[in-house]
């Protein structure tokens, strides 16, 4: 039995056209015709598919690719084999995922995954919920009273979209994911089980024991918004959770109530953002990076992989560690500790001789 394709190629595309495209150099004219039908990994390659080098460590990759072109800096062109067409480009990557986009525009954004139009006869839509022209409701769906869809978006399979909540036009919100209380802007892509307006985690100890707190606020997603599978964003207690316009959220990331993200952030996986925290734009938190409530991150800060933040960051800076400081003052501490780790056995072994 042949493997299924899940992504085939929405057409074909010679060299020429992507030296045209992407503004790339072709190294040899008599290659502009060399046809490419797919894209690989430089390590694989194959014939008719296009694979990107980028570092000098890669570099043999470029003598033995077996692919019909390769992108890559000026410095590795001359090592292409003659068949292949090699394309110098400043950043290879770049016009890498370029070609890759115009060639599987359906790995861009979900589309229906029962193959469905329109309303199923499966899903369940209030009758007062309001939806847009070519909008997607798939089987075993629920929309809720006065709920409004944009036109074009998508409400996959088991999905669940509460009472007045706004689904802008162009979103996508995922298999078994739930949204409530929340206003989504246009082309927001919101993956499998992901929770979005879940009531925030507030409790103040009383005579009888913990009290919870109602959180009557909202959550706010801006347009051009992806949040990953199983990622969670709870509304806020009075004010709204906020999520700036082109962010984007990767997979098992806990978002707490009354948080607010800027424009333009990327927060890798397994982050935990607690009550209040603020990010400004174009922030970039690591993987499993972890903030304490009311944390303010600066514009354009950066937070290495697992860093457990408890003071301010100001903006531009970078960060490591637990407790997050400085990078440069976290890897000289890191260094430091090291040295007294080495001293100690070269102490041990001298002590053995």
């Amino acid at each position: 039995m042949k493997d299924p394709d899940f992504f085939a190629p929405a057409r074909r595309i010679t060299a020429g056209e992507i030296a045209s495209l992407t503004g790339a150099d072709l190294v040899r004219a008599e290659h502009a015709e060399i046809v490419i039908e797919g894209v690989a990994a430089a390590s694989e390659g194959g014939a008719g598919m296009l694979v990107f080098v980028e570092g000098k460590r890669n570099a043999e990759l470029v003598r033995s690719t077996t692919a019909s072109a390769v992108l890559c800096k000026r410095e590795f062109a001359g090592q292409c084999p003659e068949n292949v067409a090699a394309l110098i480009a400043d950043k290879p990557q770049t016009a890498f995922a370029e070609i890759t986009r115009l060639l599987f525009p359906q790995a861009m954004r979900p589309g229906s995954m029962s193959g469905e139009t329109g309303v199923s006869p499966r899903a369940s839509v209030a009758s007062d919920a309001v939806l847009e022209e070519d909008v997607t409701v798939e089987p075993g769906a629920v929309v809720g009273a006065g709920a409004m869809i944009g036109r074009g978006a998508i409400i996959a399979p088991n999905a669940v979209v509460g009472a007045f909540t706004r689904i802008g036009r162009d979103s996508y919100v995922g298999p078994g994911a739930t949204v409530q209380c929340a206003m989504i802007g246009d082309r927001v892509i919101l993956h499998a089980g992901v929770r979005i307006g879940q009531d925030g985690f507030g409790y103040l100890p009383g005579a009888k024991g913990l009290e919870k707190l109602p959180q009557i606020g909202r959550v706010v997603i801006q347009d051009d918004v992806e949040i990953g599978a199983n990622t969670t964003v709870d509304r806020g207690a009075l004010v709204d959770t906020v999520i700036g316009q082109g962010t984007k959220i990767d997979n098992l990331v806990q978002v707490a109530h009354n948080v607010r993200i800027g424009r333009g952030c990327v927060i890798a996986g397994n982050c935990g953002l607690s009550g209040s925290v603020t990010l400004g734009d174009f922030v970039m938190l690591g993987g499993r990076v972890g903030i304490a409530d009311h944390i303010h991150i600066g514009t354009g800060a950066q937070l290495a992989a697992s860093s457990g933040v408890m003071n301010d960051v100001p903006a531009g800076e970078r960060w490591a560690g637990s407790p997050a400081q400085p990078m440069r003052e976290a890897f000289r501490e890191l260094a430091a500790l090291r040295g007294l780790v080495d001293g100690k056995k070269k102490k041990t072994r001298d002590g053995d001789d």
